[in-house]
C-alpha cells in the first residue's frame, strides 16, 4: 500500500490551487490526474474580475491566459437584448490553458504530480486505482470536477427529473465576426437551457450551452438543437452558420445543478463542483473551485488531517475568499474552527448537539437566502456550500 499524508484527486483549478499552496508551505503532499495530456474540458470558461483577484493570489499573471480583456455583457432572449458593462474587466479562457497554466505553476513551487492515475473507488481514507494500486492519505482533497468516484458520488436525485447536460463547439469565425465579439460575452436565453459565447485566447469562439435533456430530446441531436436554436434566434443564427461540417460537438450529461454538500467527514475535502454546483457562465464555477483550493489547503494547513473533518466542503467561503476577505484570503480574518475535543464532547452532549442543528439551520437558511449577480445583473442563489468552520464575526 502506498500511503501519503495529502492527496488531492483531480488537477483542474481547485487541485491545482491546493498543490500550490501546500508545495508553498513545504508539507507532503501528492496530486494525482487521471489524464496524461492536459485535455479541453467542456466549460463556459469565463473567469470573473474576482477569479482572477484570486487567481493573483496563486501567482498567476491573467496575461499568461488571455491578454484580452472581457468588459460588457450582451443578453438576449427573444427579441429583447440587454447591454451592461461589467464592474470590472474579466476574460474568457480555454481549459487547456487555464489547466495548463495552473499544473505548470503546481510544479514550478515543488508540488508532487502524477497523472495518467484513473481513481475507481474511495472506501475507508483509501483510494483505489484502476491499476489496483492502493493509497492511503489522512487528508484527501476531492477535485474530481463534475465527474463523480465510487465511494464519494453525488446522489443520483441531484440531477433532477429533467437532468441538464452540458454541450459545447468551438468555431472559427471571420475575423469581422471575431472582432465583433471581441471584449464581450454573448448570453443567450431559450425555454430550458441558455447559451454563452464568447472569444476565447486562440482566436476561436466557445459556444457553450446547458439545456435540460427533455429540450435536447425534443429536439434530436445537438447539432439539430443547435440549428433549431439558430433559426429560432437571429443574433445566433451567424455563429451557427459558422460551425464547421466537421466540428466537434463536447456534451456531458447529469450535471447536477444548484446541488451542494451539507454534511462533512473527517479528513476529507470537497472542492469546486464536489462542494457545489453552480451553472455555468451565469456565476463563479472557477471561481469558487480556486477559493474553494485555497481555502482547504490553508485550513489543512491550520488543523492537519484532524481538524479538517468539519469541513463540510471547502468551497464555504469561497466567494468571500475570492472578494480577497474570506477565510485564509490576505487581510482575511482567521477561521474559528472547533478543536477535536469539542467535536466529540458534542456528539455525546444532547446540548452541545442541539446548539449544533441550531447553528446548522441558521448556516443554510443564509445560504440559501444569499444571492450573486451574473454578468448581466440577474440574482441566483448561491451554489455553494456552507462548512461548520465559521469566520469570526
Amino acid at each position: 500500500m502506498n500511503a501519503t499524508r495529502a492527496l488531492i484527486v483531480g488537477g483542474g483549478p481547485a487541485g491545482a490551487a491546493v498543490a500550490i499552496e501546500l508545495a508553498r508551505a513545504g508539507l507532503p503532499h501528492l496530486l494525482i490526474e487521471r489524464s496524461r495530456e492536459t485535455g479541453d474540458a467542456l466549460c463556459g470558461g469565463f473567469l470573473s474580475w474576482r477569479t482572477l483577484d484570486t487567481l493573483a493570489r496563486l501567482g498567476i499573471d491573467p496575461d499568461q491566459l488571455n491578454p484580452a480583456r472581457t468588459t460588457t455583457v450582451r443578453i438576449f432572449a427573444g427579441s429583447r437584448v440587454a447591454h451592461a458593462a461589467l464592474p470590472r474587466p474579466a476574460l474568457s479562457v480555454s481549459r487547456r490553458r487555464l489547466d495548463t497554466v495552473l499544473l505548470a505553476a503546481a510544479v514550478a513551487q515543488g508540488a508532487a504530480v502524477e497523472r495518467g492515475v484513473t481513481v475507481r473507488a474511495i472506501e475507508d481514507g483509501q483510494v483505489r486505482t484502476a491499476d489496483g494500486a492502493v493509497i492511503a492519505a489522512p487528508a484527501l482533497f476531492l477535485a474530481n470536477g463534475k465527474s463523480d468516484v465510487r465511494g464519494t458520488a453525488r446522489p443520483a436525485s441531484a440531477r433532477g427529473t429533467d437532468p441538464t447536460l452540458g454541450i459545447r463547439v468551438r468555431i472559427v469565425p471571420p475575423p469581422a465576426m471575431a472582432r465583433a465579439l471581441a471584449g464581450q460575452i454573448d448570453l443567450y436565453l431559450f425555454d430550458r437551457g441558455y447559451a454563452g459565447l464568447a472569444m476565447q485566447e486562440d482566436g476561436s469562439a466557445n459556444l457553450c450551452m446547458a439545456v435540460h435533456r427533455s429540450r435536447l430530446q425534443e429536439a434530436g441531436t445537438p447539432a439539430d438543437l443547435l440549428a433549431e436554436l439558430g433559426r429560432a434566434m437571429p443574433a445566433l443564427s451567424e455563429w451557427v452558420a459558422a460551425i464547421a461540417p466537421d466540428a466537434t460537438i463536447d456534451a456531458i450529461a447529469n450535471v447536477p445543478y444548484g446541488w451542494r454538500q451539507t454534511t462533512g467527514q473527517a479528513g476529507q475535502y470537497r472542492l469546486g463542483d464536489q462542494a457545489g454546483v453552480i451553472p455555468s457562465l451565469a456565476g463563479e464555477g472557477m471561481g469558487i473551485a480556486l477559493a474553494s483550493g485555497l481555502a482547504a489547503a490553508r485550513a489543512y494547513r491550520t488543523d492537519g488531517a484532524g481538524g479538517s473533518g468539519m469541513a463540510a466542503a471547502a468551497g464555504a467561503d469561497a466567494r468571500a475568499a475570492d472578494r480577497g476577505g474570506g477565510r485564509g484570503a490576505p487581510g482575511g480574518r482567521k477561521p474559528r474552527c472547533r478543536p477535536a475535543d469539542s467535536l466529540r464532547a458534542s456528539r455525546t452532549d444532547p446540548n452541545a448537539r442541539a446548539g449544533d442543528a441550531d447553528r446548522r439551520v441558521t448556516r443554510r437558511r443564509a445560504a440559501m437566502n444569499t444571492v450573486d449577480e451574473t454578468p448581466g445583473g440577474v440574482r441566483v442563489p448561491r451554489a455553494h456550500a456552507r462548512t461548520a468552520c465559521r469566520r469570526r464575526g
